[in-house]
């Protein structure tokens, strides 16, 4: 099972044991205080996931999705679903249409893991046009 909440403005990914951001932060963030080091190659590798390392305890506080899919390849399908591909930063319109439709069913976001790559573009197309 993988989790995926955020972590200033980026998205924290927790899959098999292991800890990825994913995404450009947004805002400063305290790493030691998420209970993380800080990771070195931030800048260059968020958009795409770079692994952390746990240095404390860790809590993902909601909203917060769960994926059947478990494993590293489960950052690279974050980064696409969800991330602004010329920014790398979260959107936050695909990110609350995934969380407003998992709420009722306590983060239950499976489907976001299974729907085909072309579908998922056409929902992506429409909710990032601008009106």
């Amino acid at each position: 099972m993988t989790r995926i909440g955020r972590l200033a403005g980026a998205l924290l990914v927790e899959t098999g044991g292991a800890w990825f951001l994913v995404g450009h932060l947004k805002q400063p963030c305290d790493f030691a205080a998420a209970g993380f080091a800080p990771p070195l190659d931030l800048d260059a590798r968020a958009p795409t996931g770079v692994r952390l390392e746990p240095i404390a305890a860790v809590s993902m506080p909601r909203p917060w999705l769960e994926l059947a899919l478990e494993g590293e390849a489960v950052v690279p399908l974050c980064a696409r679903r969800l991330l602004v591909e010329r920014t790398g930063l979260v959107s936050e319109r695909l990110w609350r249409l995934v969380t407003e439709t998992s709420e009722t069913s306590d983060g239950d976001a499976r489907w976001l893991g299974e729907v085909p790559d072309a579908v998922w573009a056409i929902v992506r197309d429409a909710v990032l046009r601008c009106s």
